[in-house]
Formats: structure tokens, C-alpha cells, sequence
């Protein structure tokens, strides 16, 4: 509730929360079987269903999971004894610092990586001692099997903890405890700006991430999108005609488009009335279902356990980066939403398929960072590389086949029209700024690609 008032919901609030972790968790991962890459698939899950309890916002999830897999990521290599020249953080904007190396005998890289991975999440999130349970439930299940012995066990725990703990400095220092220091947005008065939507008319979401640190964009004016159109009411104009375009698409939507936009709608702030009460309705955030999806091709790639960590762990420090790109460009141009600009001028009886999201509109987040992931996943798995997508399963949706991730990220862009929450320019720009960011994080990284396993 805490994390809601934030956000501005000063009204009665019911939440729906999410109590069926082995469901949710299928849509994730489809193995039986209980394995060690079965446990690291399940543990980053249980990362997920906190931040649904905690209604996340869509980029302080991508820093979540940024942070969680990297733990998951650098344990394993330190477990091994192996060196910083062959870990993500090698070539990035962290600062280097001693790294622990293999100061224990019997160290299991595997329970290291996951039990690091939740103690990371245990202390950087605010319902995180939830995880506590999950905690036990791994050192449980590594006790009972061959993987470790008991004696051992202790010492994997303070080891893991030790590479939480380094994580955590870094986070330390990336500008997220001064968010809450920083002057409040306040929506402007003038014509084409963003201000809150119905029905929750929430204030805006992480106004100043412009200032969190990336972990790979240098700069991010080298990320700025094209400006969007000017807000110009004349007819002709192009965000006349965009306006229109909203207008006309959501008004006679096929039974496939409407799918669509549900499908990729991911959002954790949706609220519904029911007589003086508002429901909130708990969803994973749009960063959530692209960790979904690498862990779908993960899985269907059979992957090793060292390289299912690479890929989520690069995926979620793209998609980190691609939100804080977006949300500067989102504050800058500080574009009004359809819903507000169609109310106001073409139909005041209008509402959008979609709940607006509370935050300006240009560019589209989904396209942003739909298509940096779908990069990074590219590169790494190929490019036709098809696979289902369960990721919406457990919230009534049909699952989806793609032929390819570029495929997936097209989709989920345009569903945000189909929604009536973005206009086209915001979807347009917002594909090439994550391809443009999918692509430096590939030659910064130095990415691997599983064709070379």
C-alpha cells in the first residue's frame, strides 16, 4: 500500500494479489522435473511475484531484475575462481572492485548463484523479505539432493551473501535513494502536456530516473529520439492526423487487435471501480514478460545453467538501461496522452481499450524497450529463432507463437495503438531508440552468441 500512495491512489484500495506461485511460475517454465535450472527458473519467478505485491513500476522492476540476476551472475563466476575479464560488469560504467574469488572449498555455483540472487532481492526491494521463505526452501531442497552436501551449506550462504553484499554497494550508488530527494513533478497547465488520466488519475511515475546510473548508455542524448509532433490541432497536421488515426483504429478493432493489446498490456497499475471501491489489479510489468520470454528460449534452447544467467542477466541490464533512455525522453517531451487529447476535442465519450499508464506518453516504453531485448535475444539465440509465449497464460490469455523476437517486439509495440494509449510517432521513434540501445549494449558487452557454445 505503501508503494501505491507514492504514486498518488488516495481512495479505498482492494488488491488482487497473486497467491499461486507454481501457476504462475508454468508460464514461465514448462519443466516437471525439480534440476538446478529448473530452481534458478523458479527462484527469478519468485523475484517477479514481488514486485507484483510491490506494483513495481515498469522501470524500477528493470533495475530490480538488473541487480537480482547480476548477483545470480557474479556469484557463479566467483564460485569458479574465475576472473572479472569474463563477467557482464567488465565493460561497463561500474567502477571495478575486489572481487572475492573461490575463497571457500565445495562451493556449489549453482546454489551460490540462486541464493545470492534472492538475497539481493530480499534486501533491494520493499516487500522483500518475502523471499526469506524461498530462501529456506532452496537450502531444503539442496540439502535433500546430491548437489551439496550439509556440511557445506553454510558456507555456500555466506559466500552468496558476500557477493549480495557487493551488489548491493553497487546499487548504493546509482542515484535511487536521492529519487525520493529530487523536486516533484507537477503537470503543466499548457496545451499538448501530460496530466493524470482516468480512472485512478495517479501522478506520474518516476519522473527524474533520467538520473539513475546505466550500466552500459554513456550518454543518453546519443539515445534521444526524434522530436514527436508538434501538438497542432489544424487539419493536416501530423498529430492531427495521429490523433485521428487513435480515434479510428479503437473504434472498430478486430477481435485479433483487441488480443493484442491485451496481451502486451502489462500494466501494474491498473485499477477498476466497483462502487466506491477501486480494485487494483496486480499485473507483471512490461520488462517482466521480456524476462518471461528469455526464459521460454532459455528453456527450449536447453541452455546451461552458466549460460541461462548470461542471458538474463544481459537482458535484464538492457532493459534497465532502455527505461532510464525512454523515461528522459518521456518527461522532456512530456507529451499529452490520446485518452486526455480525444476527451477533450474529438469525442469526450471515448475511453481507450487500455488503462492509460500515469506518465507522459512520447516514447512508447514497450517499443523502447521491446525492441532492445529482442536485440539482445536475437544476437544470442538467432534470428529465427520462434517460440511460444505462456507469459500471459495465467491471466486468461491464450498463449502466443512467434517466428522470431523481432517479431515478438513489433507486436508488442503496435499493441500500444491498438490499446489507444500511444500515437504512431511514439511507436516509430520508440523502435529505433531500442534498436539503436539494443545495438551499443551488444558491441559494449562484447555479447556472446550461442552459436559459439
Amino acid at each position: 500500500m505503501n508503494s501505491l500512495k507514492k504514486i498518488g491512489i488516495v481512495f479505498p484500495l482492494i488488491i488482487l494479489i497473486l497467491t499461486c506461485p507454481g501457476l504462475l511460475s508454468t508460464a514461465f517454465s514448462q519443466k516437471s522435473s525439480i534440476t538446478p535450472i529448473k530452481i534458478f527458473s523458479d527462484n527469478l519467478f519468485h523475484i517477479t511475484e514481488v514486485m507484483v505485491t510491490d506494483v513495481a513500476s515498469p522501470p524500477a522492476a528493470a533495475r530490480f531484475y538488473a541487480y537480482t540476476t547480476l548477483a545470480s551472475h557474479l556469484a557463479w563466476y566467483q564460485a569458479l575462481g574465475k576472473t572479472s575479464d569474463e563477467n557482464l560488469l567488465t565493460n561497463t560504467n561500474i567502477e571495478p572492485f575486489e572481487y572475492i574469488g573461490e575463497t571457500e572449498k565445495n562451493l556449489s555455483p549453482e546454489f551460490v548463484s540462486v541464493y545470492a540472487m534472492l538475497e539481493t532481492g530480499k534486501k533491494i526491494m520493499p516487500s522483500g523479505k518475502l523471499l526469506e521463505s524461498k530462501q529456506k526452501v532452496l537450502v531444503s531442497q539442496y540439502a535433500k539432493s546430491k548437489w551439496i552436501s550439509k556440511k557445506d551449506i553454510e558456507a555456500n550462504i555466506l559466500f552468496a551473501e558476500k557477493v549480495a553484499e557487493q551488489v548491493l554497494d553497487i546499487a548504493k550508488n546509482d542515484g535511487y535513494r536521492q529519487l525520493s530527494a529530487l523536486t516533484r513533478y507537477t503537470p503543466k497547465k499548457n496545451e499538448g502536456h501530460w496530466y493524470p488520466t482516468p480512472p485512478a488519475y495517479m501522478g506520474a511515475v518516476e519522473p527524474e530516473w533520467r538520473t539513475i546510473k546505466t550500466f552500459f548508455l554513456k550518454e543518453l542524448k546519443l539515445y534521444k529520439p526524434m522530436p514527436p509532433a508538434k501538438f497542432d490541432l489544424t487539419a493536416g497536421s501530423s498529430f492531427k492526423k495521429q490523433l485521428d488515426e487513435v480515434f479510428e483504429v479503437t473504434s472498430s478493432l478486430s477481435e485479433e487487435q483487441e488480443l493484442i493489446a491485451n496481451f502486451w498490456d502489462c500494466n501494474p497499475f491498473k485499477v477498476s471501480f466497483s462502487g466506491h471501491m477501486a480494485i487494483g489489479l496486480k499485473k507483471i510489468s512490461p520488462g517482466g514478460h521480456w524476462i518471461g520470454i528469455t526464459g521460454i528460449a532459455a528453456e527450449k534452447a536447453n541452455l546451461t545453467w552458466q549460460e541461462a544467467i548470461y542471458i538474463h542477466t544481459l537482458v535484464a541490464m538492457g532493459l534497465h538501461d532502455a527505461f532510464v533512455s525512454c523515461w528522459e525522453e518521456k518527461y522532456d517531451s512530456d507529451r499529452i496522452r490520446p485518452e486526455s487529447a480525444i476527451q477533450k476535442h474529438l469525442d469526450s465519450a471515448w475511453r481507450p481499450l487500455l488503462q492509460t499508464p500515469p506518465f507522459p506518453e512520447y516514447t512508447s516504453g514497450h517499443s523502447v524497450i521491446s525492441k532492445t531485448s529482442a536485440v539482445i535475444l536475437t544476437n544470442y539465440f538467432g534470428e529465427n529463432f520462434d517460440f511460444i509465449d505462456t507469459s500471459e497464460v495465467y491471466f486468461g490469455l491464450p498463449e502466443r507463437p512467434f517466428q522470431s523476437f523481432y517479431k515478438a517486439a513489433d507486436e508488442a509495440a503496435i499493441s500500444r495503438l491498438y490499446g489507444g494509449i500511444h500515437f504512431r510517432d511514439a511507436i516509430e521513434e520508440g523502435v529505433k531508440q531500442g534498436d539503436k540501445i539494443g545495438k551499443y549494449i551488444l558491441e559494449r558487452s562484447g555479447s556472446k552468441q550461442l552459436s559459439n557454445r
